[in-house]
């Protein structure tokens, strides 16, 4: 089993941050050829998705929707303020799976993976395993 921890540092509150080359430099490194790869958030206000990684307005568009689904009001109940944080991480989710296939990710042409900040900037985990 090859374990990993990806260590992301988050310059906006809110950011989809492509870490497509960190995880598959990862694979490769981990010397496996073929199974999968989980990848897993240990945050409750940061998630991870797969999604287009060529045009940025994708991320742009990604991002305002989510902003207009769950906005930043005020009548939130949860008192550290950041509820809208927690709701789109659990929109996305903090899990992936990914396929290897001769030590590399199965992607498709446009896709990367990408850390989901809605709470920051922090220094975000990304915990990474091929069993």
């Amino acid at each position: 089993m090859f374990t990993k921890t990806l260590t992301i540092d988050t310059a906006r509150p809110r950011n989809l941050v492509d870490i497509t080359q960190q995880v598959s430099r990862e694979i490769s490194q981990s010397g496996i050829r073929e199974g999968v790869c989980h990848l897993f958030v240990p945050h409750t206000t940061a998630g991870l998705t797969l999604n287009e990684n060529c045009d940025p307005d994708v991320v742009t568009d990604m991002l305002d929707t989510l902003e207009r689904l769950v906005p930043n009001r005020s009548d939130y109940r949860h008192a550290e303020g950041n509820s809208p944080a927690h709701v789109k991480t659990s929109l996305l989710g903090n899990q992936l799976t990914l396929l290897i296939a001769g030590g590399r990710p199965v992607l498709g042409t446009w896709q990367g993976v990408f850390l989901a900040e809605f709470d920051g900037p922090r220094t975000r985990k990304v915990l990474l395993q091929i069993p």
